[in-house]
């Protein structure tokens, strides 16, 4: 399955849900990132501006396309992670530089369905994660 697809899916069951099991989801989707060592959670892997501590590591496959491991002190805000990672997971850096990420989030309305806390800091998530990808893509 691609990512696009498993979006695409994951999407799909959110819509039917109500507010507390669209919460729900979002939990479970963070609760299924792949750890991250408490190692890599360094002020230098710190997203900032976001009102949960967020982490977000990149490291380099062999073929030169970015894995990344992220993680969050807040459960919801680690879901939303993981829907981010869902869009450049695995891609090149030109392919991540040029993801609509903020499009195929779109979907999910998520500043109308979550606090503002909650939603202030995807932009980081995203801005840190191009810069990422535009770093290795030089």
């Amino acid at each position: 399955m691609t990512d696009q697809r498993a979006l695409a899916d994951i999407h799909e069951e959110y819509e039917f849900l109500d507010a507390d099991d669209r919460y729900r989801l979002l939990i479970d989707l963070g609760r299924a990132l792949e750890p991250m060592p408490d190692a890599l959670k360094s002020d230098a892997t710190l997203v900032r501006g976001c009102s949960a501590a967020v982490w977000v590591y990149p490291t380099v496959l062999e073929d030169g396309r970015l894995h990344f491991l992220a993680d969050s002190n807040a459960a919801i805000t680690k879901g939303i992670i993981a829907l981010v990672l869902l869009t450049v997971q695995d891609k090149s850096p030109a392919a991540i530089g040029s993801a609509d990420i903020e499009g195929a989030l779109a979907p999910f309305d998520l500043k109308n369905q979550l606090s503002s806390n909650r939603t202030q800091g995807i932009p980081n998530m995203i801005a840190l994660i191009r810069d990422t990808a535009a770093r290795y893509g030089a």
